[in-house]
């Protein structure tokens, strides 16, 4: 596999002084930047033409993760040109988030084959539910297919965000890249870093990832008066206190972020699902625990040198970690296997196994990295 990551800046143009001559229906481009590229889309529309017989995948950001950097207003790419390997992309608009399992069965039916190796995704990150696209994914594909990737991000702003789809940013839509062929490798690794803190709560009134009771009270003016004078800024002030959710039978945690209130109804909708019966507790930084976490999602990750790492971290870290945000980028960097490079995003979701024979499951608030070579 050979692959090179360059980046463009609106001010600066593109970093490298011609694309890297890796064409083929081989190669894979991902691409990931700011929300303003749903306007300005010239950059975008230039990579792509620059490689027409290629995947090309990417989607919006809340910060563009390139090397050991965080930037905004960036696009950051990484060309990969497998040599024995083979990749196919699926593409499914969203009218409706309700439709989020069937447009996860849809993408795997697409990409469902004997020698499929791994599924890469991308989802809009306001009208998808995360958890019901992977588990419409988990219906076709078999467990053994590692499944990552992530929900795409608009800043703090939580207004519109855009996945790349024939070969244009557009709004509302979902793409899958699957890689096929005995050579194809794939490791990944995922870790948070919060403390939980307060009494659990059982969920007593939930739709889906719409969440309106908590104890038989109503979920949003509990969840306020932790919040206290933040609760003003909700919903971006929730990406400071998520929510750990694990079935009242298992020990398993996974942390769900909030994507938007409702006032009237009183409810909270979240990047996925809030099964009714399910125990949730309040979660809150630890910084040291949070870039300690990157650094061991990183080596869990384990790949030989030269491998691609694809990064997907929450923007919930990125606003509680502030000036700091770099460190967790940098230490996942430094875990990295000698001569990788890693490019990625700042996400709504990640996308990643949470343990073996799970190809793939919602996580919020992580560091989440796949690697990916041929040998």
């Amino acid at each position: 596999m050979e692959s090179v990551s360059f980046s463009y800046e609106p001010a600066k143009g593109w970093s490298i002084d011609s694309f890297p001559a890796l064409d083929s229906e081989r190669t894979w481009v991902l691409a990931f930047g700011a929300p303003e590229f749903l306007r300005d889309v010239g950059p975008i529309a230039e990579l792509a033409g620059a490689y027409p017989k290629a995947r090309v995948m990417g989607c919006s950001s809340a910060g563009e993760i390139h090397g050991g950097q965080i930037r905004d207003g960036s696009l950051s790419v990484v060309v990969m040109r497998f040599s024995e390997g083979h990749v196919r992309e699926c593409a499914v608009e969203v009218a409706d988030g309700r439709a989020s399992r069937e447009v996860g069965r849809s993408l795997a039916r697409g990409l469902s084959a004997p020698d499929l190796r791994a599924v890469y995704v991308l989802a809009d990150g306001l009208r998808i539910n995360g958890s019901e696209l992977l588990a419409g994914i988990h219906d076709v594909i078999p467990p053994d297919v590692v499944v990552s990737g992530g929900m795409a991000g608009d800043g703090s702003r939580f207004e519109k965000t855009w996945v790349i789809a024939d070969g244009k940013p557009r709004p509302g839509w979902v793409t899958a890249l699957g890689l096929y062929g005995e050579s194809i490798r794939v490791s990944h690794g995922s870790r948070g870093g919060w403390d939980a803190f307060g009494p659990e709560r059982v969920v007593t009134r939930s739709e889906g990832n719409v969440l309106y009771e908590l104890d038989g009270e109503p979920a949003l003016a509990l969840y306020k008066k932790y919040l206290g004078e933040r609760a003003e800024e909700l919903p971006s002030s929730a990406l400071l206190f998520p929510l750990a959710i694990r079935s009242a039978d298992s020990n398993k945690t996974v942390v769900r972020t909030i994507l938007s209130v409702d006032e009237a109804r009183g409810s909270m909708t979240f990047a996925g699902d809030i099964p009714e019966g399910a125990i949730v507790q309040l979660m809150r930084a630890n910084f040291e625990r949070l870039i300690d976490g990157a650094a061991a999602a990183s080596e869990a990750a384990e790949a030989p040198e030269g491998a691609v790492t694809l990064a997907v971290s929450c923007v919930g870290r990125r606003l509680v970690l502030g000036e700091r945000a770099e460190e967790e980028v940098e230490a996942a960097l430094d875990s990295a296997p000698k001569g990788a490079s890693m490019v990625g995003f700042y996400s709504y979701g990640e996308f990643a196994p949470h343990g073996p024979l799970e190809c793939g499951v919602l996580h919020n608030q992580t560091m989440t990295l796949t690697r990916f070579w041929e040998a």
